[in-house]
């Protein structure tokens, strides 16, 4: 899957993988070394999230159901809770950097698309 930011045109993930059951989502990345760019975890639905353990810090954009960031947190530390964000109806995990890379914001609009099309 890709995630686009059409505000800034910018690509934050080639590789995204949508993670939509209680058990893909609460797992996320634990257990992961690390996370490259490109890659992304998509928790679909999702309004907070944590970093219990994991081995490395992420990004992580809040994203409303019409597709714009409502709220960003840059390199996110292991062993960490997120805010419950009311606005929020999924959330992009990203390598640490990404964020900061694309100049991601909250307004930002973003598209996600996958081969059956975009669905964001």
């Amino acid at each position: 899957m890709l995630v686009i930011n059409l505000t800034r045109n910018q690509v934050l993930a080639e590789r995204a993988v949508y993670a939509g059951t209680f058990w893909s989502r609460f797992r996320g990345w634990m257990g992961n070394k690390t996370a490259e760019f490109g890659e992304a975890l998509l928790l679909d639905p999702c309004r907070s999230v944590h970093t219990f353990w994991m081995r490395f810090p992420i990004d992580v954009v809040f994203v409303s159901a019409d597709g714009l960031v409502v709220h960003v947190i840059e390199k996110m530390e292991p062993f960490r809770f997120s805010p419950v964000v009311r606005r929020a109806k999924l959330v992009i995990e990203l390598p640490p950097g990404v964020v900061s890379r694309t100049g991601t914001r909250a307004g930002d609009r973003l598209m996600l698309q996958n081969s059956g099309g975009i669905f964001l």
